[in-house]
């Protein structure tokens, strides 16, 4: 079994942002979408400070966030990196695979990643994603995503309407490419 010994919670900043916009998204009835927490068995528990310090996970997760957008699945990761690309060794396999399900399934899937060193958000398309994956979800080799793969229309901005990240804008311009692709374009 797979254990984590603890070291804060990695990518808590963008996924407390992503947190509070679908608290929004939901309130304004624009769209509905949960955090899909890990399940975990903890080892060791300081009872004193209430924390768990050692634990295993129970079973591999699939993506941090699913739900539904007016009508349209989505299910997506959040991923930070203080490095100027994306380490190819932050996606797992196993969420590539189930990313590959849920688009043939007819899904709508990506990543919102944050370039802390910058604090710039932006969507990576699966389509691109799945470009550094084989079938089996294994990495083909390259060692990260370049920067340069992010697209400016896919740039997420901070703050916008009252959203802290205000990520929706980029998933509707993914679903536009989307309708287009399938109608023949691109």
């Amino acid at each position: 079994m797979a254990y984590y010994r603890t070291r804060g919670l990695r990518g808590s900043t963008l996924e407390e942002m992503v947190n509070m916009a679908n608290e929004i998204y939901r309130k304004e009835g624009i769209a509905l979408i949960q955090k899909i927490p890990t399940p975990i068995k903890p080892v060791e528990f300081d009872s004193e400070r209430r924390t768990i310090s050692l634990a295993y996970f129970e079973q591999r997760s699939t993506v941090d966030y699913m739900g539904i957008l007016q009508g349209i699945p989505i299910c997506f990761d959040a991923k930070e990196t203080a490095q100027r690309n994306l380490p190819v060794a932050n996606i797992h396999p196993h969420q590539v695979e189930f990313m590959r399900e849920f688009d043939r399934q007819g899904g709508l899937t990506f990543l919102l990643v944050h370039f802390s060193a910058d604090d710039m958000y932006y969507l990576l398309p699966f389509e691109v994603l799945n470009t550094y994956f084989d079938q089996k979800g294994e990495h083909k080799g390259a060692k990260t995503i370049p920067r340069e793969i992010f697209e400016e229309r896919f740039r997420i901005p901070q703050h916008t309407g009252g959203i802290p990240l205000h990520y929706l804008k980029a998933v509707l311009e993914y679903c536009k490419i989307k309708q287009e692709d399938k109608r023949g374009s691109i």
